[in-house]
């Protein structure tokens, strides 16, 4: 929020400068992001009146003005800005003047003409952005009145960066107590009575929003002279919060606002149709609002209505059809309470941002719009004219918020700040809050204000005396005590030591967003139990992934459109999954990787990546949880994005943990990638969990080595070969090796040779040949059984 330096002095009483002034408002929470200084070294300009204009000798973009500048005698000045004319009254830095931008005014001749001063636009002022031309002043301005006395300078546009849980603070009034509570001062009242009613006419107003639009006033004021300019003194300080003046009722509803910090609306009244309803949109209304744009409307937006149609997007912008233009006679002046839920969110889904909006979905004091209405109204009635009508409201007082008192008590205050602040200093900060503040045994009861939603218990009110008190007042203390170290679980990797493992294996660790895009899903074909985001940031960011691999097949795409032809990519991160309630965040690792399988060099010939690449990353990492005979693949139940032929799913426990392979030829074609992409995804728990190293004896006993060659079908994998062996030899078997695979001559088509080495031996005694003999014959019947493998001759 933007405003004026001066128009907060006038409100409360600040005994300080602008720098400790600043100091304060940022320690106190409201963070002073820009001080703009206004109107400085202004001391030889002055209101000055163009009494004659001729057109310039030897240049047709200048004019030779004559003006009285309240010297008596008047001062020819040469002019080029194309506003220039006789009559308008214009700020005159006369002969001797240092402008703020570091112009040095001297008596010069300009193509021949003599000139004894400089007529100035605001810019060269400093005091606005404007240099289209001169700054015109009112017809009233006192002719050699010091420019900076009749203006109110200098000032400084002060802005501040508001957090969402002080909407108190977006009006001036609020910000006074603010400033009243850490000067030691108090907020000099705004005087509002009630406005004289002085005309019949009305309209009625009904609530049909239910706890949306607890609160709606509106007024008639008929007989107002729209056309009416704002006096200075208003118009200067909406300029310096930031606001452009347009006509009396309009910049007077900016007023109010940034005065008290409730927003108004004026509309035309002879364009309205009996009652003025707030009600919920229809599905599927329009209304074309005051920017020109056509918001397309759904049940969740409120409406400002009459009884023909929608006037206004409540809380957000009026409707083009009702706006007052200079043509307007009378109007419909309206101030309203919403529920912060009913606007949150609902400009932006116009694509909008305004200073109501921004207001109303952080909260407004239910109790300001009759107060608002009627300040508005004194202001219009003194600057436009006009009769003010009755008041018409309505409300709901069931869903109006009540503030309970809060208890603070003494020793909580010592024990949570860990000083002692004075009892009347804690009731002086309260009171100057606006708070209600009732001393009892063991503290304060403290009632807060209807404008602070934030206080709501016991440290909220802790908070704003020390924020008030002073932070810095604070002294900064060691606590004391043990700190617990926590042991790391041994039966568990830590996340670290997984990321650890695939940078060792030449991976770099990616971070990708949570949020993707519907189609982006659909296209993997991983959109079931999504997670809808209720408030998008964009549509490519509208759900919650239920995979880590599209985010990181994008990162990959987007390296591989940068020249890197060699990529290798991981992530250690959660997936969503909708249940019905909270959703289901599912650890998970993925892993990327395309290009070549080595980096170019010289001792190896380069070739593409390819499963057993992958396979081989995987089968590191499933050794660390040392049990990797509890984890098995199979080609089983296949996602519909990973290659038929070139993939497999990864078991734990003969239960799904993820999967392994090539992406399938037609999502790499629809993503516009190459064939040779693989990827991995399994959980995250079931890999960091490890089996805890046990010491044993070393036997002293001999092992044995027994070859075996077995013929089998093609789809019969390794993982079902090896898991049959060592089901039924047990212990007996230390270790099974498959030292070479063989199809083509020799071998029936569809079938494969397998040559395996079994590694035998008995912790109690030595294995005799007819031992080891038995033990084969066992394997080899239970691969003939299991998987149809007859023993290669």
């Amino acid at each position: 929020m933007k405003f004026s330096e001066n128009w907060l002095r006038e409100l409360v009483t600040v005994d300080a400068d602008r720098a400790a002034l600043v100091h304060a408002l940022t320690m106190a929470g409201l963070e002073v992001e820009e001080v703009t200084t206004l109107g400085e070294g202004l001391d030889g300009v002055v209101v000055a009146e163009i009494i004659e204009a001729t057109k310039h000798p030897e240049a047709d973009r200048l004019q030779v003005c004559k003006v009285d500048a309240g010297q008596g005698e008047p001062l020819q000045i040469v002019c080029g800005a194309p506003n220039a004319r006789v009559g308008i009254r214009v700020p005159l830095a006369t002969v001797g003047a240092s402008l703020p931008g570091g112009i040095q005014i001297k008596a010069a001749k300009l193509r021949g003409v003599e000139s004894f001063g400089m007529l100035c636009s605001a810019k060269e002022l400093d005091i606005d952005a404007d240099a289209s031309g001169l700054l015109e002043l009112p017809a009233d301005a006192p002719v050699g009145t010091p420019l900076a006395a009749y203006l109110g300078l200098p000032d400084a546009s002060i802005e501040l960066k508001i957090t969402p849980n002080r909407p108190d603070v977006l009006g001036l009034n609020g910000l006074a107590h603010d400033v009243a509570a850490l000067f030691g001062s108090h907020v000099k009242s705004i005087g509002v009575g009630d406005a004289p009613v002085t005309s019949a006419a009305t309209r009625a107003v009904k609530l049909d929003a239910g706890a949306d639009a607890p609160r709606y006033l509106g007024r008639v004021i008929e007989g107002i002279d729209a056309s009416t300019k704002s006096p200075l003194w208003l118009a200067e300080r909406l300029r310096r919060s930031g606001i452009r003046p347009i006509s009396a009722i309009v910049d007077v509803t900016q007023y109010v606002m940034f005065e008290l910090g409730h927003p108004l609306h004026a509309f035309d009244n002879d364009t309205l149709s009996g009652t003025v309803v707030a009600r919920h949109a229809a599905e599927g209304e329009t209304l074309k609002l005051l920017d020109g744009s056509e918001a397309k409307l759904d049940p969740s937006f409120v409406v400002i209505a009459d009884d023909a149609k929608a006037l206004a997007v409540a809380g957000v912008m009026g409707g083009f059809d009702s706006r007052v233009t200079d043509d307007t006679r009378n109007i419909f002046l309206e101030a309203a309470h919403f529920a912060p839920s009913a606007i949150m969110g609902r400009a932006r889904k116009l694509g909008l941002h305004t200073d109501a909006s921004h207001r109303f979905e952080r909260g407004v004091d239910p109790a300001l719009p009759r107060r608002a209405l009627e300040r508005a109204t004194e202001l219009l009635l003194a600057i436009a004219g006009g009769k003010a009508g009755p008041i018409s409201s309505a409300e709901r007082p069931e869903d109006l918020r009540d503030h309970a008192p809060v208890l603070l008590r003494h020793a909580r205050l010592r024990r949570v700040l860990g000083i002692d602040v004075a009892a009347a200093e804690v009731t002086r900060i309260f009171t100057a809050l606006g708070m209600g503040v009732v001393e009892v045994a063991d503290g304060w009861q403290v009632t807060p204000p209807s404008s602070r939603f934030d206080i709501e218990r016991e440290e909220d009110l802790i908070e704003e005396v020390a924020r008030i008190h002073g932070y810095e007042r604070i002294p900064t203390t060691t606590p004391a005590g043990k700190i617990a170290l926590m042991p790391e679980a041994e039966t568990r990797l830590s996340e670290m030591q997984l990321r650890d493992q695939l940078a060792a294996r030449g991976y770099y660790e990616a971070v990708t967003l949570s949020f993707v895009s519907a189609e982006l899903l659909k296209t993997w074909g991983v959109d079931h139990a999504w997670v809808p985001l209720a408030n998008p940031l964009s549509a490519d960011l509208a759900v919650m992934r239920t995979s880590l691999l599209p985010g990181l097949i994008e990162a990959l795409r987007y390296n591989r459109a940068r020249q890197q032809e060699r990529v290798r990519l991981f992530e250690v991160a959660r997936s969503f999954h909708a249940t019905g309630g909270a959703p289901d965040e599912i650890g998970r690792v993925a892993v990327v990787a395309s290009g070549a399988a080595r980096a170019e060099q010289w001792g190896e010939a380069t070739r593409t990546v390819d499963f057993f690449d992958l396979k081989g990353d995987l089968d590191a990492l499933i050794a660390r949880t040392g049990e990797p005979e509890r984890w098995s693949t199979d080609t089983n139940d296949l996602p519909s994005w990973l290659h038929p032929g070139r993939g497999a799913r990864v078991l734990r426990d003969g239960h799904p943990a993820g999967f392994i392979g090539a992406l399938h030829p037609a999502l790499a074609k629809a993503l516009d990638l190459g064939t040779d992409v693989h990827v991995l995804e399994v959980a995250l728990e079931p890999i960091l969990a490890r089996r805890l190293p046990r010491a044993s004896r070393v036997t002293r006993f001999p092992a044995v080595r027994r070859d075996i060659a077995m013929e089998l079908p093609e789809e019969v994998t390794w993982a079902s070969v090896e898991g049959a062996v060592r089901g039924v030899l047990g212990d007996v078997l230390k270790e099974i090796r498959l030292f070479d695979r063989y199809a083509g001559k020799g071998i029936d088509e569809g079938r494969k040779s397998l040559a395996m080495g079994l590694i035998l031996q008995d912790a109690s005694r030595t294995l005799t040949d007819d031992d080891a003999d038995a033990r084969v014959a066992e394997a080899v019947g239970v691969l003939e059984k299991t998987c149809k493998a007859r023993m290669r001759g």
